[in-house]
């Protein structure tokens, strides 16, 4: 008796969880018929088209809300390869001015991706072109047209910078599930470094479609439509027209010219020469210009002012004067001999007064002299027990310039240079078996020391700040609501009472009769300077100068690099006058000086490898 009770209880038990189910069913499929007509939108698929609507990406304005990048409508043709059934496929070819094995291979390739939804037949047709094909695309059902937005650039400038965009690979598609196949990405420069802000927000539409492939309106009204939503505006710290004025004075050269507000680590132009018209790698033609730029021996695409490597030669003495000054192994009236070319263990490159205070020996561009400041700073026994931990002191305060290493900012593919450390040293001489004279050649900026042109012009900026810097980067607002990054000091070490006998000596690079920029002087303006010839194994001297303009209250910093181009006074420092001149005053009055710079032609001194 008692089984039998037991074997019953079980079997109303099974039956209430079955009636149970099959009333949750039951009223699953009222709910989905009475209430819920979602799936009428899939069941309807061979009359209702899902079109992605895409968003404009976000507009890039310079620092006085000039525009730089905007959108323009193009057209992709795309086909859902089921719906297709009878095609003249002769006259479809001519109709797009493609050939049969075109044809053949990207219907292949649609089906590879899928027979059922849409993928790109035919991508960025023009306005013209859409016009031309869209009367007759009617005759072909299976193929109708998306609109989206390509990327325009108001003017030909500031390519290294903008960057451009390009249709999603396969790497980063597995990477962010955010894109599908003939999405555009932010390729390079700040199109690719601030991509989630500029990417808007994809919407879709559902259209009813008839027979003939014609759009016949919106799907329920529109009820199930989402808006596409447009990417953020941003704005720039650029200035263009001091970027294109800087890339005008850079053709036929080779080099860069960066420019920052030291005040805020703003860059105000950033010139990497030759550059090349952005507007080149938009749209179809993208591919082959790319391998054509790619393929040049100038090699357009590389941004030398953020990873071009170079010592920076005498520029680098203004930075070996602070840290003597700072430890106190010199002083303002600390003279020093040289016997011009005959001095040892560097020579001098000129004759000059000997002996030299410190602000003299900035303007004459001594070399013996700083390289006695060096030996200074490393045989300091009052302070360190060695050369070793002298150096490492030397170093950090390098570090602190912003030398050796990279800001980390926004700046796209910026590289960190080479400011060899102690173990280097060790590694190549031996522990304890390297000194002062060893290492001579870092006392004036040759040797082992690389840096990018940025580099040096924010070691202009921390001269002109007195002792530290802002990060330099690109990004000022973002929807006009200021950005806060990149807002934090950063210190180099040195007191600004230490600065001034420097920046007495950069002025006088311009204001002495012996000063290596005598000849660049802008009327009514009081800029510090230096000149720099870097040795160039591989063709003739590069010229470099650093500048920071007006000394009294800084505005811009400034370093400018002309390859193969020779002494600094020569080419780099009347470029950098120029770009201070048009800056601070909007004008140039040195027209003689502006149109020599603008005609020189500097290409034909390059000496192949």
């Amino acid at each position: 008796m008692y089984h039998k009770d037991k074997f019953t209880n079980r079997r109303y038990t099974l039956l209430g969880i079955f009636t149970i189910v099959a009333l949750i069913l039951l009223i699953r499929l009222a709910y989905l018929q009475l209430y819920d007509d979602s799936y009428l939108l899939s069941a309807e698929n061979n009359v209702v088209r899902k079109e992605i609507i895409f968003p404009n990406r976000g507009l890039i304005y310079d620092r006085n809300d000039s525009l730089l990048v905007y959108n323009d409508a193009i057209y992709d043709l795309m086909v859902i390869p089921r719906n297709i059934h009878t095609l003249d496929t002769l006259r479809f070819c001519r109709l797009l001015h493609i050939t049969r094995d075109d044809f053949q291979k990207k219907i292949k390739k649609a089906k590879k991706y899928s027979t059922y939804k849409a993928s790109v037949f035919l991508a960025q047709l023009t306005k013209d072109e859409y016009a031309y094909i869209q009367e007759e695309l009617f005759k072909y059902p299976g193929f109708f047209v998306r609109q989206r937005a390509l990327r325009k650039y108001t003017a030909p400038i500031a390519s290294h910078i903008l960057g451009y965009i390009g249709e999603v690979n396969e790497r980063e598609i597995k990477k962010s599930s955010y894109y599908k196949p003939g999405d555009f990405i932010g390729k390079s420069g700040l199109e690719r470094r601030y991509e989630k802000l500029l990417r808007g927000k994809r919407g879709i539409h559902y259209s009813l479609v008839d027979v003939h492939n014609r759009e016949q309106g919106s799907y329920q009204e529109g009820k199930y439509d989402t808006l596409a939503v447009q990417g953020h505006t941003l704005q720039l710290t650029l200035d263009k027209s001091l970027q294109a004025y800087g890339e005008l004075l850079m053709q036929n050269k080779i080099g860069s010219i960066t420019a920052i507000e030291p005040s805020t680590g703003e860059i105000l132009a950033l010139i990497s020469s030759p550059s090349y018209d952005p507007n080149l790698l938009v749209g179809r033609i993208r591919s082959k210009n790319y391998k054509a730029l790619s393929r040049d021996s100038l090699r357009p695409l590389i941004n030398r002012a953020v990873s071009g490597y170079y010592p920076p030669g005498s520029t680098f003495k203004l930075l070996q004067a602070a840290i003597g000054l700072q430890e106190k192994t010199i002083t303002p009236a600390t003279s020093f001999t040289c016997q011009g070319p005959n001095s040892v263990p560097i020579k001098c490159t000129h004759f000059h007064k000997s002996p030299l205070r410190l602000d003299e020996a900035i303007q004459q561009s001594c070399n013996s002299y700083f390289w006695k400041v060096f030996k200074s700073i490393l045989d300091n026994r009052h302070s360190y027990a060695n050369t070793r931990e002298a150096y490492s002191r030397w170093l950090q305060y390098v570090y602190g310039f912003g030398l050796g290493h990279r800001f980390n900012t926004d700046i796209p593919f910026e590289k960190k240079g080479n400011i060899p450390g102690p173990a280097y040293f060790d590694k190549i001489y031996g522990k304890g078996h390297w000194n002062a004279l060893t290492v001579r050649s870092i006392s004036i900026g040759q040797g082992e020391i690389l840096v990018t042109p940025l580099q040096l012009a924010n070691m202009a900026a921390v001269i002109a700040n007195k002792g530290f810097y802002y990060p330099p980067h690109f990004l000022r607002k973002i929807d006009h609501k200021p950005d806060t990054n990149f807002r934090g000091k950063i210190y180099s070490g040195i007191a600004p009472e230490n600065f001034e006998p420097v920046l007495k000596g950069m002025r006088e690079v311009f204001e002495s009769e012996h000063g290596t920029a005598r000849w660049y002087k802008i009327p009514g303006l009081s800029v510090g300077g230096k000149t720099g010839t870097v040795q160039n194994p591989h063709g003739e001297d590069h010229s470099i100068f650093v500048a920071i303009a007006p000394l009294e209250n800084p505005k811009i910093a400034i370093s400018v690099i002309v390859e193969n181009a020779g002494f600094g006074s020569t080419w780099a420092a009347p470029i950098a006058t120029l770009m201070i001149e048009k800056y601070l005053q909007d004008s140039i009055t040195r027209r003689p000086l502006q149109k020599r710079i603008i005609e020189g032609n500097l290409l034909n001194r390059m000496k192949k490898k």
